[in-house]
């Protein structure tokens, strides 16, 4: 029978174990759609106000993206670098 004591410290091993370093399998797509999402901004040539609105928006999820990158949210920095890059299609398209 496990005493306790014995049983606090293997849930507070098994915690610390769950909250290392071990790779996310979402960090490196995170990554390359932030990456991307950058690139395309960096080139991208809005077309008129609408599309200037549209690389606003772009702008601010790709900064919405690093912060969750940062605090290590991998899904919601792919959803939003994601989003990101389709503002800045529409960007260019003038939209």
């Amino acid at each position: 029978m496990i005493s306790f004591r014995s049983a606090v410290v293997l849930a507070f091993a098994l915690l610390v174990q769950g909250c290392s370093g071990i790779p996310s399998p979402y960090r490196e797509s995170c990554k390359n759609e932030v990456n991307a999402a950058w690139r395309e901004l960096d080139i991208a040539k809005a077309e008129g106000f609408a599309g200037t609105v549209s690389y606003t928006k772009a702008l601010s999820l790709i900064t919405t993206s690093r912060t969750m990158q940062t605090v290590e949210n991998f899904d919601g920095c792919i959803k939003n670098a994601r989003k990101a890059r389709f503002y800045i299609q529409e960007s260019r398209a003038g939209r």
